[in-house]
């Protein structure tokens, strides 16, 4: 399984793409501004898209995706999301107004995409891929997602959270290639993170602690403000060492770039 970072910021900026990832070329975790970097031939390779939340640095492209590509389509888009991640992009996105509703266009028995609703807990086969929907704590309705080959370790990114003690539950008991964690501000604004249901450094510290002993895997950061990037790093680094690796390092962190690739 390939596992490509199309952005990974958490706002816009130069070279600073908002979070979307690509998965073998047809599966799409979320929706942000990264999409733009694809071809349309790309673009033409997604049958899936799994939405994460409703806020718009995760669903930004979405509706321009779909505009790019609309006319080559041979069947829809299908959309796999929380009720309330639904509700939302029906209310305000894809609503005749913001932008058409492309869930009844251009007929409702053929329309270029389709919602499939989800629930945290629920396993889907899609594409040949395994993916499992993981628990998040956010501001709005919001899921994680683990991904897999069949019988394959997990790929797995927990979408934008806070304290979460059901993710670890879920990650103590599974298979993990790699997590991809978001950390979106500085301790210096660990008030604001907590406010807003984000992490900030020691807040990461404080669940990193949850994992369980022996259970090792590779750890990735994402969703850092541009602004504030360097300061969450440095922050990171003091209560964590990254590469090389000492004898006293408890978890192996890296930071998360666009362009990155994955193979699992």
């Amino acid at each position: 399984m390939k596992v490509r970072v199309l952005g990974c910021s958490g706002a816009i900026a130069k070279d600073c793409r908002t979070t979307s990832f690509l998965v073998d070329g047809d599966l799409l975790v979320d929706a942000g501004t990264g999409v733009g970097d694809l071809t349309l031939a790309e673009m033409m390779d997604i049958g899936h898209v799994l939405l994460t939340h409703s806020h718009l640095d995760h669903v930004a492209a979405l509706p321009l995706m779909i505009d790019a590509i609309a006319s080559r389509l041979t069947r829809p888009v299908r959309i796999y999301a929380l009720a309330g991640t639904i509700a939302a992009l029906r209310s305000h996105v894809f609503n005749n107004v913001i932008w058409p509703d492309f869930s009844r266009i251009p007929h409702p028995e053929q329309p270029f995409i389709v919602f499939e609703e989800v629930q945290v807990g629920q396993r889907l086969e899609i594409g040949g891929k395994i993916v499992e929907v993981m628990p998040a704590v956010h501001t709005v309705p919001a899921a994680g997602y683990a991904v897999s080959q069949p019988g394959g370790r997990n790929w797995v990114f927990t979408g934008d959270t806070e304290r979460n003690p059901a993710f670890w539950d879920r990650i103590n008991a599974m298979s993990v290639a790699a997590l991809v964690i978001e950390t979106a501000f500085s301790d210096r604004e660990k008030d604001l993170a907590r406010r807003s249901l984000h992490l900030s450094p020691h807040a990461l510290a404080e669940e990193l602690d949850c994992i369980e002993k022996g259970h090792t895997f590779p750890i990735y950061i994402t969703h850092t403000k541009p602004a504030e990037t360097e300061l969450i790093m440095a922050e990171i680094q003091r209560f964590d060492m990254t590469q090389p690796f000492g004898p006293d390092v408890r978890h192996d962190i890296r930071w998360l770039h666009a362009g990155q690739e994955f193979e699992l």
